[in-house]
């Protein structure tokens, strides 16, 4: 199973065995075991009681928690996950020095080659689109040759202090990485807002609120991508508020930003399936009062969590290698 959303309002959650029970005025409405879930997502107005939780904790399967309408992330609950304190102090040295420019490039030399990868693709499906399709690949190309040879510059042996220094002085500030990564993403979007039919209204990248059909389903599989990210850098024992590329920011899990960079073309390209293929049109959606946002309706919604787990079955493998590529980096170096 893996995932579990539970995405009904007046739900009674009760610890039953190595199951969870569900009540809906007093009724029992049905039992799910507890050993196949890894991760329980549940949305709005649902009470579960502690037991429940503490069942969920032994079994290190995290909880995230989302509000009814938006769908924001108002908590992420889970057990103790890793006793790994000697990564994470590693991890924190790796942060101040030049290794979180090296990790900076990379990240965003893979960004940008799967967003010139999907606009390849996408010649295929809209010939129609091919000139601003080309124009756009040629753009982005370009800037992911500069990106090239910038991070072929921090390929020094970072296991000798000398060496890491000279190297460390020679890449570009995070302020020039970012200066690419933006062009490359205005140039990007441009672009992808062409797959989609006018009716949606989808111009250009928008959030908090999302203003159209697509942005908030961007927005949506982004959220549950960047916490499902979450729990694999937590499982592994690494701190998913330290990052390499994205800053320090209060309350923000830096690292996990950095590592969803790397997979939101793969949602991009998931997203417009969704809407090329007509799994979902504007009547899925509702605007939420003036200028509050485009969101999934709820009845919606079930029908969009199938669909995504039967994606994310694919993908969490490789997020999983990820994290743990990135921990054996910082464990080598």
């Amino acid at each position: 199973m893996g995932t579990l959303y539970i995405d009904k309002k007046g739900i009674h959650i009760k610890e039953d065995g190595n199951a969870l029970a569900f009540y809906a005025n007093g009724n029992r409405e049905g039992i799910v075991p507890v050993k196949p879930l890894k991760r329980v997502v549940i949305v709005g107005s649902v009470t579960i009681e502690s037991s429940a939780l503490h069942k969920l904790a032994q079994e290190g399967i995290t909880v995230v928690f989302l509000s009814g309408r938006s769908l924001r992330v108002n908590g992420v609950f889970h057990g103790s996950l890793h006793n790994n304190g000697v990564l994470r102090v590693k991890q924190y040295e790796k942060s101040l020095t030049g290794f979180s420019k090296v990790i900076s490039l990379e990240i965003i030399k893979k960004k940008v080659e799967s967003q010139c990868g999907l606009l390849k693709d996408a010649i295929n499906e809209r010939p129609d689109k091919r000139l601003q399709l080309f124009n756009a690949i040629k753009v982005i190309k370009s800037i992911s040759e500069k990106i090239t040879i910038l991070s072929e510059i921090g390929t020094g042996d970072w296991t000798h202090s000398d060496d890491a220094q000279d190297c460390c002085q020679k890449l570009p500030d995070k302020a020039a990485i970012m200066g690419l990564e933006g062009g490359a993403a205005s140039t990007y979007f441009q672009a992808y807002t062409e797959l989609f039919a006018s009716s949606l209204n989808f111009m250009k990248r928008t959030k908090r609120p999302p203003e159209d059909p697509v942005n908030a389903m961007l927005s949506l599989c982004y959220t549950i991508l960047h916490y499902e990210m979450v729990r694999e850098i937590e499982v592994i024992g690494l701190d998913p508020f330290i990052g390499f590329y994205h800053t320090f920011e209060y309350g923000r899990e830096s690292l996990a930003c950095d590592l969803v960079e790397l997979f939101r073309a793969s949602v991009d390209k998931f997203v417009w399936y969704l809407f090329r293929e007509r799994e979902f049109t504007i009547r899925d959606f509702f605007q939420d009062g003036t200028k509050q946002g485009c969101y999934l309706k709820k009845e919606c919604r079930k029908r969009f969590y199938p669909i995504y787990e039967e994606w994310a079955k694919e993908m969490r493998p490789k997020y999983i290698e990820t994290v743990r590529e990135l921990a054996r980096r910082i464990t080598d170096g």
